[in-house]
């Protein structure tokens, strides 16, 4: 891979909840001090995850390492399978001192697992497959303008147990609670560095990269549930990089992408086209190009 990648992810919900913290009873996460909704970059890798392990039916070299149900150790014994099948189980929780046996261990990860090449990982634990760090980082999500979050009072006309029935005298319903962010478009940054890939195999000229444009236009599409019925990618803006090690800084790129209210600055956003989307392409720093995959 030659050339650095930065990029500009925008997305909106409308009437859902993109991503609620557990540890706020599932609410919408939010900046406590601005009010701004936020995202975790965890979330969206997940989303993205899911996409590739959808379209290439959890297939070498598209698997998903960190997926649902998923037993790490199980994968990094694959490994040594492959690897070092004269191995005992006992002397696989440290990494060979063999070092060129050790990297293959970690590459057959990376050659299989198409989320440890893009994102890297941990695989330290159980039989030691090494670590890598990921050549494809976010920075956390955030909403353009402060978000409210609606709660909603929900009934279920069915009961879980025969001693809550008994207890309704045969009324047999239950409460619940939904949260709702009515709108918000959110951004998100994201960067790609071509050293590590070139250290986990992730390609620019196969199909590593362009797969991973096409999950984020379209991974909302199979994401679909109540908190999520109408979640959507609005814009993605990359500034590709001729060299390497980049010809701008990736801070001063992303303030040439700015978002702004295009309507009534009186009234609450209720959808993209309430925004405008503006790109600075004027006097770009040499070396630096821009592509609008959306």
């Amino acid at each position: 891979m030659q050339n650095r990648y930065d990029f500009v992810f925008l997305f909106d919900i409308k009437d859902g909840n993109p991503n609620g913290d557990p540890d706020a009873g599932n609410l919408p996460r939010t900046d406590a001090e601005t009010g701004q909704g936020l995202v975790t970059d965890v979330c969206i890798k997940r989303k993205v995850r899911n996409y590739v392990g959808l379209v290439h039916g959890e297939q070498p070299p598209y698997e998903i390492y960190v997926k649902e149900k998923a037993v790490l150790n199980n994968q990094h014994g694959r490994a040594w399978e492959k690897v070092l099948p004269d191995t005992k189980k006992a002397d696989r929780k440290k990494l060979p001192k063999d070092q060129q046996k050790a990297k293959e261990l970690t590459d057959w990860m990376c050659q299989n697992f198409f989320d440890i090449r893009t994102f890297g990982a941990v695989m330290t634990t159980g039989e030691n497959c090494g670590q890598v760090r990921g050549p494809v980082q976010f920075g956390m999500a955030r909403s353009i303008d402060p978000i409210v979050a609606a709660e909603h009072a929900v009934t279920r006309c069915a009961v879980t147990t025969e001693r809550e029935a008994e207890d309704q005298s045969g009324d047999n319903r239950t409460m619940g609670r939904k949260f709702t962010v009515p709108y918000g478009l959110y951004r998100i940054h994201g960067y790609i560095n071509p050293h590590l890939a070139a250290q986990t195999g992730f390609n620019e000229n196969g199909k590593d990269l362009d797969l991973f444009w096409t999950a984020l236009t379209q991974m909302f599409e199979n994401d679909r549930s109540a908190a999520r019925g109408e979640m959507a990618p609005q814009a993605l803006i990359v500034f590709k990089h001729e060299s390497a090690l980049g010809n701008a800084p990736a801070n001063k790129l992303f303030e040439r992408v700015t978002v702004k209210k295009s309507n009534d600055t009186s009234t609450p956003a209720r959808s993209f086209s309430d925004y405008t989307v503006s790109v600075d392409d004027a006097t770009l720093p040499e070396g630096i190009t821009i592509e609008r995959k959306i």
